[in-house]
């Protein structure tokens, strides 16, 4: 059984939840070794969001991942609109027309995101980024998938693996973005990009379990 639109949507929904929760400690994360505004900006953003996709749910799900691209890009501040923006377009370009999304769907959608990020934020795994929490999350969600996985099993996999991917982050020297000002002073914190890419991934699990 794949994800429909409707499902995307109420997944979206469920983040945009756990955005709000959590955003005391994106801030106070970013505040650290940033500028202190990646709680606010995707609070701001995933709240659009819902408000959208309250007027209606566009009909595949590669529909509705474009919607929170476009949505992310337009009203999230800092690098984590044109990030997250990036991320969610080019999984709904992988999505295609599809009205359904199967586990080697999602995998690749995942695939595509991780690809927006690099291209986007030419970071590597190692610069302290949320590419440290993406990139071992789709090598997980694609060896589910290739073992015959279903959705669910696919995002629980990449969810364990981002949140160990963003534990990594704390020993790391910051080689890209603000944090990167700071040098040698950015170790021993957790990237907040990392961290928000394992809230978002573990939301989309207990979503689709």
């Amino acid at each position: 059984m794949g994800c429909t639109a409707e499902q995307v949507a109420e997944a979206l929904r469920a983040v945009a939840r756990v955005v709000a929760e959590h955003r005391d400690e994106l801030v106070r994360l970013d505040r650290e070794i940033g500028d202190g505004d990646h709680g606010e900006n995707l609070h701001r953003g995933f709240s659009a969001l819902v408000s959208t996709l309250d007027e209606g749910v566009p009909e595949t799900p590669g529909a509705v991942l474009k919607l929170a691209a476009t949505t992310l890009i337009s009203k999230v501040g800092g690098a984590a609109g044109p990030l997250y923006g990036t991320a969610f377009l080019r999984a709904a370009t992988s999505a295609g027309d599809a009205a359904e999304l199967d586990a080697p769907a999602v995998a690749g959608a995942l695939q595509a995101a991780l690809e927006g990020v690099v291209a986007r934020g030419k970071a590597q795994v190692g610069d302290k980024t949320m590419v440290d929490a993406l990139t071992p999350a789709v090598s997980a969600a694609r060896s589910v998938a290739a073992a015959g996985g279903d959705v669910a099993g696919v995002l629980a996999a990449a969810a364990e693996a981002a949140e160990q991917g963003a534990e990594s982050t704390v020993p790391l020297v910051a080689r890209k973005g603000r944090a990167s000002y700071l040098g040698e002073r950015s170790a021993g914190h957790l990237d907040p990009g990392a961290r928000s890419t394992s809230l978002l991934l573990r939301t989309l699990a207990g979503s689709a379990r």
